[in-house]
């Protein structure tokens, strides 16, 4: 474990074994190539993510990529999300671009700068792709929680990067059961990687959304400085207060008007009355 800047770099395990066997088979090189991509790239999300002030408490190198995990402490906009998310990409794109000038000047080794190109390229359309854990996976995620519900959203988000992760897995296989033994195995484990990823992810959607409620108290502050109106949620007095909560709107402040079975207003709370005695009653469970 290593610490840069105050960030804790780690190495997965099993990343230290493909290492180690990349020497023995002679590919070492092309290894830490590929291993110094990723790492800018993650150091691009860092970079991204400490500018717009969040906290940056690790960079994980794991065997198919890497993941810089960010403190969200209610700074985490869904815009601010995706501009970390398109940080990582745009490394690549510099790096590639910067390579291409060097073998366009006839500086360094012409076959090893193609692969640099190539890497980064593939790298970052890879990184693109709309499914979850991956940055256009989460960009697509931004988007959606400013539009729907954000319980909504991670449930259906991760929903969907499952069911295309088990899509990649079988497309593998059916290769492999066909005969076409080209990429059937890197593909497959990418299909597990992202599956084994958003299984996870989706098991923590809870936990997830407890810090998001969490956090809530920034967005009623941020709404009354601007001074924009709240956004409406009809409710019953028989509703449970998790349901009430789970139309809770990623930038949206909302007032909830409780009604009775004849239409009339009988209440009209705030969103963090709602949110207090939610935690409350779930701490008096306790």
């Amino acid at each position: 474990m290593i610490r840069l800047w105050g960030v804790r770099i780690s190495l997965h395990p099993f990343f230290v074994i493909i290492m180690l066997a990349s020497l023995a088979t002679g590919h070492f090189i092309e290894l830490i190539t590929l291993f110094a991509i990723v790492f800018i790239h993650e150091c691009g999300h860092a970079a991204a993510a400490a500018l717009l002030g969040c906290r940056v408490l690790s960079i994980q190198m794991l065997p198919f990529g890497g993941v810089a995990v960010i403190e969200d402490g209610g700074r985490l906009t869904a815009g601010r999300e995706i501009i970390i998310a398109l940080a990582g990409p745009l490394q690549n794109i510099l790096m590639a671009g910067i390579t291409m000038l060097l073998q366009y000047a006839n500086l360094g080794d012409p076959v090893f700068l193609a692969y640099i190109i190539q890497g980064n390229l593939l790298i970052a359309l890879f990184n693109l792709l709309p499914v979850l854990p991956l940055d256009g996976g989460k960009i697509v995620q931004a988007l959606v929680s400013l539009i729907a519900p954000y319980y909504t959203t991670l449930m259906w988000t991760y929903r969907i990067s499952i069911l295309c992760s088990t899509g990649v897995i079988l497309f593998a296989i059916s290769k492999w059961i066909t005969g076409d033994y080209g990429l059937p195995l890197n593909i497959l484990l990418i299909g597990l990687f992202l599956f084994y990823s958003n299984v996870t992810d989706y098991r923590n959607v809870p936990y997830r959304f407890i810090r998001f409620l969490m956090n809530r108290e920034g967005t009623f502050a941020h709404h009354a400085a601007t001074g924009s109106l709240a956004q409406p949620i009809i409710s019953f007095p028989a509703k449970p207060l998790d349901t009430i909560l789970r139309l809770l709107k990623r930038e949206k402040y909302h007032m909830v008007y409780v009604m009775n079975r004849q239409g009339r207003i009988m209440a009209v709370l705030p969103e963090q009355r709602i949110i207090g005695s939610y935690f409350k009653q779930n701490t008096d469970k306790l």
